[in-house]
């Protein structure tokens, strides 16, 4: 995870206000008891934050990419496989064969939105409960 330390040093332009919401993302993903996360530079396309629960045969249930097609410009994917999530309000993106070649469900966040923030923070829980099953 240095390398999640060094990408967030180097984060000061952030025009859309994305970067508190990665960290709250990041420190909720910390807290879910028994996950490991990691980490993937990607630059000028991502870098996401991986978290993976031990109990599922999948390598993660949640990824949180920091979309960095335009450095000045970034915005969050948050995705999750589409077999693991609801969405009641029809908000997400379906990506057909989208993470790990499997169905997915993105959020995008691009600026400061309560509401889609509380959204997406019920879906990462909601993923988290059913990789555990």
């Amino acid at each position: 995870m240095n390398d999640c330390l060094a990408f967030l040093e180097q984060w000061t332009t952030d025009p859309n206000g994305v970067k508190p919401t990665f960290l709250h993302f990041k420190e909720l993903l910390e807290k879910c008891s028994g996950t490991c996360l990691s980490f993937k530079s990607r630059p000028g396309i991502s870098y996401s934050l991986r978290c993976a629960c031990p109990e599922s045969d999948r390598d993660l249930f949640v990824m949180v990419d920091v979309v960095d097609d335009d450095p000045e410009d970034r915005w969050l994917s948050v995705c999750f496989f589409d077999d693991q999530v609801s969405d009641p309000d029809d908000l997400g993106d379906w990506a057909p064969e989208g993470l790990a070649g499997k169905d997915a469900r993105c959020f995008n966040i691009e600026g400061v939105d309560q509401d889609m923030i509380a959204y997406t923070e019920a879906r990462i829980q909601e993923a988290f409960t059913a990789a555990k099953a």
